[in-house]
C-alpha cells in the first residue's frame, strides 16, 4: 500500500522516513519528495509497504505523531491524477484575444 505523510520536517531523509515506519512492517520504498530547483525537501513524502494491514497499522497509529516537534500526517495516497488534463481546454489569460500582449500595441 502507498501511503501519503504530509507536515514533515525539511531535515528529514528518505532513511528516516523509512525507520519510522519499520516498526509496523516491511517497507519497500521510502521517499521525500524534493523541490527540483533548490533540492530541499517540500515537506512531504510517500511510504510503500508490502502488507495491507502493517500499513493500515501505521495510517492509524502514527497520524497526527509528532516526528522533530512537527505534527505529521498520515492517509493513504491517493493516485495522481495525469497531468494532460491540466494543459488542455481553455487557458484563458494565456495569449488569448483579452491577453496583455496583444493589447499593449
Amino acid at each position: 500500500m502507498n501511503i501519503y505523510v504530509s507536515n514533515l520536517s525539511f531535515n528529514l531523509q528518505d532513511e528516516d522516513l523509512k525507520d519510522f515506519f519499520a516498526p509496523y512492517g516491511e517497507v519497500t520504498s521510502a521517499k521525500v519528495i524534493m523541490d527540483r530547483e533548490t533540492g530541499k525537501s517540500r515537506g512531504f513524502g510517500f511510504v510503500e509497504m508490502s502488507d495491507e494491514a502493517a500499513s493500515q497499522k501505521a495510517i492509524a497509529e502514527l497520524d497526527g505523531a509528532t516526528v522533530e516537534n512537527r505534527s505529521i500526517t498520515v492517509s493513504v495516497a491517493k493516485p495522481r491524477e495525469g497531468r494532460s488534463s491540466q494543459n488542455s481546454g481553455d487557458r484563458s489569460g494565456f495569449n488569448n484575444r483579452n491577453s496583455y500582449n496583444e493589447n499593449r500595441y
